[in-house]
């Protein structure tokens, strides 16, 4: 469980604390409209009103007492920028920052943010390759190069085994589990028969899954 501080309880705001709750961790919101306050409290562990793009009341927080800083603040990059900028400076650990153009990104990063998180460039990203294939049903980008896909058994492989298939020799593709009816199989071992009836998540580089999959 961390101790996170979430500074814009607009609605990318409230959907983040919404799955930080899930999780179980401690979250500290912070907004200047009441309503947005508002409408967060069920989903945090405490929530204040205040102007997260002043330096004083960030100080007032604790800073360095949070294991996250995410900022969130949509309507006012250069509010953003000021806010990633105070949190380094007050000892922020871990700060989180959202963009909303790759130029936003750049700043952000150089504003001292850790990680930016754009995501409108990372659905668009997400949406391509999800729905640009019939045979992919999920994609998680990890890093520049790799990537982890749930895909359709190729009708071809179904009945045999995955030593048979052997796509790890063919392809440098790793068969990490298998997904059926929703519950997701990660005994995975060479003599497995492959079924129709399910999906397999795969990792790999990118091309060589693109090439054994033909997407």
């Amino acid at each position: 469980m961390k101790s996170i501080l979430l500074i814009g309880a607009g609605r990318f705001g409230r959907h983040v604390a919404v799955k930080l709750r899930e999780r179980n961790h401690q979250v500290l919101a912070v907004d200047k409209r009441e309503d947005r306050i508002d409408a967060i409290v069920p989903y945090v562990t405490n929530a204040q009103i205040g102007d997260g793009m002043n330096r004083e009341f960030l100080e007032s927080l604790g800073i360095s007492n949070f294991d996250v800083c995410f900022v969130a603040i949509g309507h006012d990059f250069q509010g953003s920028l000021e806010t990633t900028a105070y949190l380094k400076e007050l000892g922020a650990k871990q700060v989180i920052a959202r963009a909303a153009s790759d130029e936003q990104e750049k700043f952000l990063l150089r504003n001292g943010a850790d990680e930016v998180v754009y995501p409108e460039k990372q659905m668009a990203e997400w949406s391509a390759i999800r729905y640009g294939s019939e045979h992919i049903f999920d994609y998680i980008e990890l890093g520049k190069d790799y990537s982890i896909f749930e895909i359709a058994i190729p009708k071809e492989w179904i009945g045999k085994t995955i030593a048979e298939i052997d796509i790890r020799k063919k392809y440098r593709i790793n068969i990490m589990a298998f997904k059926k009816n929703g519950q997701i199989n990660m005994d995975v071992s060479s003599q497995m028969k492959l079924e129709g009836n399910e999906t397999m998540l795969v990792l790999g580089y990118y091309r060589d899954i693109q090439k054994c999959f033909h997407i």
